[in-house]
């Protein structure tokens, strides 16, 4: 097994036992009030979703409220975990129009094609497979979406390449995601953190340079939140077969000590981007 794949190995095991305990590891709760205000999304559009989609969600972002979908449009969410955003773009894009979610952990398939079903939406595919090597058609995609995913992927830059193989041309992204600027070393190597969407983040240079490489044009990031302390403090995994937050042994003392010194280093974005063609120059 590669080192590429062991990460995504710690990274599926974490995630299927926190989709089964409930609480997020990159939203600090999961309480409306929390989702509306970290998040994005409105009360109006939480108040039409089951409660487990709620509990089960583990954004950092809605890259759907701002995405301009219009119906009938072809959507795909990758990473698409328990389905909050699956179920917000198949009523935007209608019943003629199409999602397509893909996640590697299969307890979050199950619990988003159950959540799905619940909706009662019949234009929602869940697919098995890594945002590395997706699951889909080249050029088939008008939008790709994401939510705090890209910052878990060990190889980022055949993530931002998928992004552009599967889009159409003038296809558009919209990600919410985790983004770091001089993180300690300590918080690079600690596993936990890498699983909790800090350890991985990038710099928001090398993602938007990442994005342009690919062949993405009008890149940018048209909002950010910076977290504090206490924020970052909930972003640990509360799972008792990994390290506490940093690898350290004292709980919360040690998260508390690490979150100070990582606040004002790591923020949420929402980066948006359209897929070049040959009039852009772009292949």
């Amino acid at each position: 097994m590669s080192e590429h794949d062991k990460v995504r190995q710690k990274v599926t095991e974490t995630y299927a036992r926190a989709v089964k305990r409930g609480p997020s590891c990159c939203t600090p709760t999961v309480s409306k009030g929390t989702i509306e205000t970290l998040a994005g999304y409105s009360s109006e559009e939480l108040g039409n979703l089951a409660p487990d989609v709620i509990v089960s969600s583990f954004g950092c972002g809605n890259p759907v409220a701002f995405s301009e979908m219009k119906e009938g449009e072809v959507v795909l969410d990758m990473g698409s975990g328990p389905g909050i955003d699956l179920i917000l773009a198949a009523k935007k894009v209608g019943p003629n129009g199409r999602v397509i979610g893909v996640d590697m952990t299969d307890p979050m398939i199950e619990r988003a094609r159950a959540n799905v079903a619940a909706a009662g939406l019949r234009n929602v595919e869940v697919r098995k497979g890594i945002i590395e090597a997706l699951p889909v058609e080249s050029a088939s995609v008008d939008w790709v979406i994401s939510n705090c995913v890209i910052n878990l992927s060990p190889e980022k830059e055949r993530v931002f390449k998928e992004i552009a193989r599967v889009l159409k041309p003038n296809g558009r992204m919209v990600v919410s995601d985790i983004m770091a600027q001089d993180l300690p070393d300590w918080a690079r190597r600690s596993a936990a953190l890498y699983t909790s969407c800090i350890g991985g983040a990038i710099s928001e240079e090398e993602y938007l340079a990442g994005l342009q490489a690919a062949g993405m044009v009008e890149v940018e990031v048209r909002e950010r939140l910076v977290y504090d302390a206490n924020q970052l403090a909930a972003f640990a995994t509360a799972d008792d077969a990994a390290p506490s937050c940093c690898g350290g042994s004292r709980g919360g003392e040690l998260r508390a000590e690490a979150a100070n010194a990582l606040a004002g280093k790591i923020w949420s974005a929402r980066v948006h981007a359209r897929r070049g063609t040959q009039g852009d120059q772009v292949l």
